[in-house]
């Protein structure tokens, strides 16, 4: 038994999602833990690159819906739930199959746990992005804390339903151990995320006048978070996070780029053009968070896993040393950049002139 919480090992785990990095490597930790007896992946789509990694894993293609008839025949005592869509995918969807994924695969999991009578845990993935991103925002937030306005973005409106069934579930099932953990951005050497991809570009885009405090969660410390879920006794919600934060132009020199301040309503423009180039999408969430940030306190995370994550700026330097060099400039993508540096120069001219 870990410090920090009651050994509650369950003997046969269901894990969604191990078709992506998260969920293949939290499925594989689990099934080298010699108190967890089984452990089932289930995924839609396999993914080849983890087939050695979930060598001591079941592995199912199944979709959500298709959970209620295996929770029950398995006799399965735990669901770890890391299937969600961060983003938007255009080539498979969009938003509309995000939300599908996101909000109505949940539905139809925990419609499948209610009915799975041997079932004692379910650990969620959430995110901080359920706090939303505002001037009005609060300089920390606790578990407790209220978004001041619903969030513009489709990630963190889908997070704030999916934590709404969970408590509805609980209602349901208060005889199951119901854990939500609300991550910070993931970073790391091995993290491949929009954010990591903001980061690896050689020009960064940043709102002019604004200098938002980030919050960032070792890849390596959300998988410790995420066993020590299912391994022990942890009901409640709870904010993962590395403490001490990192402002945006700090992170920015650490990883050794340029930022390019444009005006807040160019960043989608800005984001437009990373996109054409290769370095990821970004929609209305990540918008906001580089505007206003968010920080949130842990010290519940803290004192009942008796756990804490290396600090945010540790996180992002093991970013950095992974990354360090690793982004090729193109003339194409050169010119490109340089393009979105003059436009910002003229857009500030600009609002300078209107303003005088």
């Amino acid at each position: 038994m870990t410090p920090g919480g009651t050994s509650g090992a369950p003997g046969a785990v269901v894990v969604t999602g191990v078709g992506r990095y998260l969920g293949a490597h939290v499925a594989a930790r689990l099934a080298a833990d010699p108190r967890i007896d089984r452990v089932i992946g289930v995924d839609p789509t396999p993914n080849p690159e983890f087939a050695d990694l979930l060598d001591g894993v079941e592995r199912i293609r199944l979709d959500l819906d298709s959970l209620g008839g295996l929770l029950a025949d398995l006799d399965v005592d735990a669901v770890v739930h890391l299937a969600l869509a961060t983003a938007p995918d255009p080539q498979h969807g969009g938003r509309a199959a995000m939300k599908e994924q996101n909000v109505i695969g949940t539905m139809q999991l925990l419609a499948a746990c209610q009915r799975a009578p041997r079932l004692r845990k379910l650990v969620v993935r959430s995110s901080t992005a359920a706090y939303g991103a505002s001037f009005r925002d609060p300089a920390v937030f606790t578990e407790e804390t209220e978004p001041r306005e619903v969030p513009r973005g489709g990630f963190g409106r889908d997070i704030l339903d999916i934590e709404g069934y969970v408590r509805g579930f609980r209602r349901r099932r208060p005889d199951v151990t119901a854990t939500v953990l609300r991550f910070a951005p993931f970073i790391g050497s091995t993290a491949d995320t929009t954010l990591t991809r903001y980061f690896a570009q050689p020009v960064v885009p940043t709102v002019f006048g604004r200098d938002p405090r980030l919050q960032f969660v070792h890849i390596d410390d959300a998988l410790e978070v995420l066993h020590r879920s299912v391994a022990e006794e942890h009901p409640g919600t709870y904010n993962v996070a590395g403490p001490g934060v990192l402002s945006l132009t700090q992170a920015i020199r650490r990883a050794g780029r340029v930022a390019v301040p444009v005006l807040e309503p160019g960043l989608s423009g800005a984001a437009a053009i990373a996109r054409s180039l290769g370095f990821g999408r970004y929609g209305l969430d990540q918008v906001d968070l580089f505007v206003h940030g968010r920080v949130v306190d842990t010290s519940r995370l803290e004192r009942e896993y008796g756990f804490t994550p290396r600090s945010t700026a540790a996180a992002f330097d093991d970013f950095i040393r992974a990354h360090h060099g690793g982004v090729v400039v193109t003339r194409a993508q050169l010119a490109a950049a340089e393009e979105l540096v003059l436009e910002s120069i003229r857009q500030v001219r600009s609002a300078v002139r209107e303003r005088s």
